[in-house]
C-alpha cells in the first residue's frame, strides 16, 4: 500500500465561481507545490475542462480524476467521479438534458471559460452552470452509480448547498460512500452538530476556487490513486483506508 494525499473537489474556469487563475498548469503546479498527489476536478453541472487538467498533469506524478460537481433540485451539491472520461461524458450527456435552458450572464455571475492544457481559451460556455438540475438525490445516485461512479455530497455543513443544513436529515436508504465536509469544520464538530453523519466516512476537500485553496487534509492508503481504490478504502476494504 501507498498513503496519497488528495483534495477532491477542484473547480476550474469553467466554473463561473472560479478565479481566473484556475487554468489546468497553475492548478497542476498549485496542487504538486503542495504535495497533493490526487485532485479531482468537478465544476459545476460542466466538465469540459476535465481533459484539459489531465494533460497539463501528464508526467507531472499528479493523478486526475474525471468528475463534476452536481446541483440536485434540492439544492444540494454532490461530487460525481468517475474511472474514465468516457463515462464522464456520458454523464454529462444526462446533465446536459436536465439543466434549464437559461443563459449564463458573465456581468452576474461570472465568465465560463472552455481552455485548453496550456490554459489558451477554446471557447465560453453559454449556458447557465449555476444552477439546479432536475434530478434528484436519488436520481443522481442511480444514474452516477450505472455509469461506475461515485456520488458524495460536498460540504454536508455549508449553510448553502449542504446537505444537513439544507434538508436537516441523511436518509438511511442513500447509500454514498462518504460525506464531504468544507474547511471550516472537523469531523467531531461535523458529528457534534449532526449525529447521523458518524455513520459515514469523512473526507475534506478545499472547494478549491482560487490556487491558494487546496487542502490536501484527506489521505487514502490504496494500492494505486483510482477510484475503484478509493472506493475500497472508504469502505475500509483488503487493508484500504482513508483518514485525516
Amino acid at each position: 500500500m501507498k498513503t496519497f494525499r488528495a483534495d477532491l473537489h477542484v473547480h476550474t474556469v469553467l466554473s463561473p465561481c472560479a478565479e481566473v487563475e484556475m487554468i489546468p498548469p497553475l492548478i497542476v503546479q498549485a496542487a504538486r507545490n503542495r504535495q497533493i498527489d490526487i485532485i479531482a476536478i468537478t465544476d459545476h453541472n460542466a466538465s469540459a475542462n476535465v481533459s484539459a487538467v489531465q494533460k497539463a498533469a501528464e508526467g507531472s506524478g499528479l493523478t486526475v480524476l474525471p468528475g463534476m460537481e452536481v446541483q440536485t433540485h434540492e439544492d444540494i451539491h454532490m461530487l460525481c467521479l468517475f474511472a474514465s472520461l468516457a463515462d464522464l461524458e456520458n454523464w454529462q450527456h444526462e446533465v446536459d438534458l436536465s439543466l434549464p435552458e437559461a443563459l449564463n450572464q458573465p456581468e452576474h455571475f461570472g465568465e465560463q471559460f472552455v481552455v485548453d492544457e496550456s490554459g489558451e481559451f477554446i471557447r465560453s460556455e453559454p449556458r447557465l452552470l449555476l444552477t439546479a438540475t432536475q434530478f434528484s438525490i436519488e436520481e443522481v445516485l442511480e444514474k452516477v452509480t450505472q455509469l461506475h461512479g461515485m456520488v458524495i455530497p460536498a460540504h454536508v455543513d455549508r449553510k448553502t448547498f449542504g446537505l444537513f443544513p439544507t434538508l436537516g436529515f441523511l436518509a438511511d436508504w442513500w447509500n454514498f460512500p462518504a460525506l464531504e465536509i468544507s474547511r471550516h469544520i472537523t469531523p467531531e464538530g461535523l458529528f457534534q452538530a449532526f449525529p447521523s453523519s458518524k455513520r459515514l466516512p469523512i473526507i475534506q476537500s478545499g472547494d478549491v476556487h482560487r490556487l491558494d485553496e487546496f487542502l490536501g487534509t484527506t489521505y487514502f492508503d490504496v494500492e494505486a490513486p483510482t477510484l475503484p481504490e478509493i472506493y475500497k478504502a472508504l469502505n475500509g476494504e483488503n487493508g484500504r483506508k482513508s483518514k485525516m
